[in-house]
């Protein structure tokens, strides 16, 4: 009887100890894994930061190009928006690198593309070089702008192309693939001691 009774009386601290070490294990596994996503976010951040920042810095500034002429050029308006008055597309890139030369003193410089305007009836020529672009009312054929499009070169800074379109496919892969890892750690980091808490007031 009296070794029934010690028995009976051991237990409840046997089992309150039980409980204690499985505690202490959950909230060390825990910790583990913080330490180590810890050290995750920490290096991918600093190796991140650069291309975060440069594609931060980008994007503010694309975000702002059409409202600032001095990133990009205020787009202007021609006499007619009807196409059957247009002038021929190669007379109007004729024109256009006519009034490069004459405006700038540029020539040689190869065209990149021709875009047109419809509601505003005019056609805007960029060049490969320089970010030059040359407005022209498409109905007259008269120059209404020569400027640089300075987003241009920003919009190659930040998509990675101003060194190759190899760099770019890698760098936007890296960026987007960093970003999702850097938020999935720090949502552990926010998320494991919460639990750690949780666990220790239980």
């Amino acid at each position: 009887m009296l070794d029934i009774g010690l028995s009976y009386l051991s237990q409840p601290n046997y089992v309150s100890t039980s409980t204690a070490t499985l505690v202490k294990q959950k909230v060390r596994t825990l910790a583990d894994r913080l330490r180590n996503f810890r050290t995750y976010h920490r290096y991918l951040g600093l190796f991140m930061g650069v291309f975060i920042l440069i594609s931060s810095v980008t994007g503010i500034l694309l975000g702002w190009k059409k409202d600032v002429d001095l990133l990009q050029p205020p787009t202007q308006k021609g006499a007619s928006t009807d196409l059957q008055q247009w002038l021929p597309l190669a007379e109007l890139s004729a024109r256009s690198l006519a009034g490069l030369d004459s405006a700038q003193a540029i020539n040689n410089n190869p065209i990149d593309r021709i875009e047109a305007r419809l509601d505003k009836g005019i056609v805007k020529t960029i060049f490969k070089e320089g970010s030059w672009e040359v407005q022209l009312d498409a109905s007259t054929g008269k120059v209404l702008s020569v400027a640089r499009r300075h987003s241009d070169w920003i919009e190659k800074i930040h998509d990675g192309s101003i060194i190759s379109d190899l760099f770019k496919l890698i760098s936007m892969n890296v960026l987007g693939l960093g970003l999702l890892i850097l938020s999935v750690t720090g949502f552990f980091l926010w998320f494991y001691p919460r639990q750690i808490r949780k666990i220790k007031s239980e």
